[in-house]
């Protein structure tokens, strides 16, 4: 054997699977690899999407919260005026239904002083006719004196 004729044809055997591996070999790879870094890219490129899109909502969500807080303490100042408007009112109406009471408990007051003050000139009357009576030893007529009466009670 000769070594040249060997090593020709281990060249020729190496090329020709050089040749075999670029054909049929490594455009497949190839392709795997590019579809493989395609993919990568595309992954990178939505979790940087999502982490924009992540963001944005917390940003809304945020943005909701304040609104939703703001409007609840307009809610509850809303709350606080209208419980202060109520109090302000029964008090009104309290101190108003005060004074009807006052008056009509002063009315009615005033009514039983004036009973009593006739009672008390009709007793005074009766004792006047009493003494007069006693005075006089003898008994008067109510009815005929009616107007002396009257006016002695207009007079008390």
């Amino acid at each position: 054997m000769n070594i040249n004729l060997t090593l020709i044809a281990q060249a020729l055997a190496f090329a020709g699977l050089i040749w075999l591996i670029a054909t049929f070999v490594w455009p497949p790879l190839l392709k795997a690899i590019e579809e493989r870094q395609q993919k990568i890219a595309e992954g990178l490129a939505a979790a940087d999407n999502s982490q924009r899109a992540l963001a944005q909502a917390q940003d809304k969500a945020n943005e909701e919260l304040k609104a939703a807080r703001t409007k609840a303490n307009e809610i509850i100042d809303q709350a606080h005026q209208r419980a202060n408007q109520i109090v302000e009112a029964a008090r009104v109406e309290a101190q108003t239904e005060s004074i009807r009471q006052k008056a009509l408990s002063d009315a009615e007051i005033e009514a039983s002083a004036n009973r009593a003050r006739e009672e008390l000139r009709r007793q005074v009357s009766a004792l006047a006719v009493t003494g007069a009576e006693k005075l006089l030893k003898r008994e008067i007529d109510a009815n005929a004196h009616k107007a002396l009466l009257d006016e002695l009670a207009a007079e008390i």
